[in-house]
């Protein structure tokens, strides 16, 4: 039997083998809580205090604008409904987005929506580019915080968010970038950047599931979630979770480390992938193809298939791929990002998503490449037997 093929990188990645060995002193004898004041406390919050400067400095920020959450969720929903409850005290009613959005970021626009706020979205192209002249029409002096993400989570696409973020400074906006897939892929620097919020997540570069941090830029205030506790200046109420910080830190800067040679090598297996595929598929669609791109997604889609059928048959060929977001898994609509860019919904239902990692290899995505060609063929006969 073949090895497995593990092309979900953008769901979630293993824990790497340093990051492992950076944590292990915190499930055993550091098991101190970093609020306590004796011996056992102070250590832990010497490892707690050591892990956010780390990670400030992979994102060019300061320790104090480091604040851990569980994971990226929390930190889009901490970014937008705390800009807005605080913003709508000072008259700014507007929340501004966009439809290709994580579930995260237009739930939590939702809820302020629900709120009181006015809800808006920013158009995007076919790429999934953001309309620049409509964002200027939108994102005004009422707006509390505009929301755009760095790299779309579906289809890779990478927006101007240095420009985006400059744009909304001169009306005095908050804006917050969902960097959950940027990070480790695009330069990140909050020092030469004027995003005022970012949120991370350790799980896409190597750390646990469970942790995650929002970078609050010095003066931004944020009404917090939770309640209860003065931990993180107040931010986020509750014990840290110290082990998984440290495994954070140590994964952030190995991502960081890493960023320029990594890229390179998977935007050259992807391409590798993504030419084998629409020279063996004709009719293959990929998704985004006429924007930037992140170097590690491709989203492909084949007329006359479904996503379903075609993840079944490569999970028992051995191949781990997914139809979009992993928090999205089991929904029967059309991803929301697809439909968003324009793809008509008998197309989007056959989507497939392949993303790269630490994982994948020349010989993997050579596999891939002939595999799937096969399975697309083997499902239209089936298909046409069955009609």
């Amino acid at each position: 039997m073949p090895e497995p093929i593990y092309l979900d990188h953008a769901a979630t990645t293993p824990v790497r083998a340093e990051v492992r060995d950076a944590m292990a002193p915190f499930f055993g004898a550091r098991f101190g809580n970093p609020s306590s004041v004796h011996r056992w406390g102070r250590e832990a919050r010497a490892a707690l205090d050591e892990a956010r400067e780390r990670l400030a400095v992979c994102v060019g920020a300061h320790d104090d604008e480091i604040c851990f959450t569980s994971c990226g969720t929390e930190g889009d929903n901490l970014a937008i409904l705390g800009a807005w409850r605080t913003g709508r005290e000072t008259g700014r009613r507007a929340v501004v987005s966009t439809p290709i959005e994580h579930k995260a970021v237009l739930g939590a626009v939702h809820q302020a929506a629900h709120e009181g706020a006015a809800e808006r979205m920013l158009p995007v192209d076919g790429g999934g580019v953001v309309d620049a002249g409509r964002f200027d029409a939108l994102v005004g002096e009422d707006v509390a915080v505009c929301s755009v993400m760095w790299v779309n989570n579906e289809i890779g696409t990478v927006q101007d968010i240095p420009a985006l973020a400059s744009a909304a400074h001169e009306r005095g906006v908050l804006f917050h970038t969902d960097a959950v897939q940027a990070f480790g892929k695009v330069a990140i620097d909050a020092r030469q950047q004027a995003f005022d919020l970012l949120t991370i997540s350790g799980h896409k570069i190597g750390a646990p599931k469970g942790i995650g941090a929002l970078f609050i830029r010095r003066g931004t205030a944020l009404a917090p979630l939770f309640h209860g506790g003065s931990q993180d200046r107040g931010r986020r109420p509750g014990t840290e979770n110290v082990a998984f910080a440290v495994g954070f830190a140590r994964a952030a800067e190995l991502a960081l480390a890493e960023r320029e040679t990594e890229c390179a090598r998977l935007a050259s297996l992807r391409l590798a992938l993504e030419t084998e595929l629409v020279a063996r598929i004709p009719d293959a669609v990929i998704h985004g193809r006429t924007a930037p791109r992140a170097p590690h997604i491709l989203n492909v889609s084949v007329p006359g298939t479904d996503s379903e059928s075609m993840l079944m048959a490569l999970d028992l060929a051995g191949v781990a791929a997914s139809s979009g977001s992993a928090c999205q898994s089991g929904s029967v609509s059309p991803s929301h990002v697809l439909s968003a860019i324009g793809v008509a919904p008998e197309l989007a239902t056959g989507a497939i998503r392949f993303s790269l990692g630490g994982l994948t290899t020349d010989e993997g995505i050579a596999r891939v490449a002939q595999l799937f060609p096969a399975l697309i063929a083997k499902a239209r006969r089936l298909a046409g037997a069955a009609g």
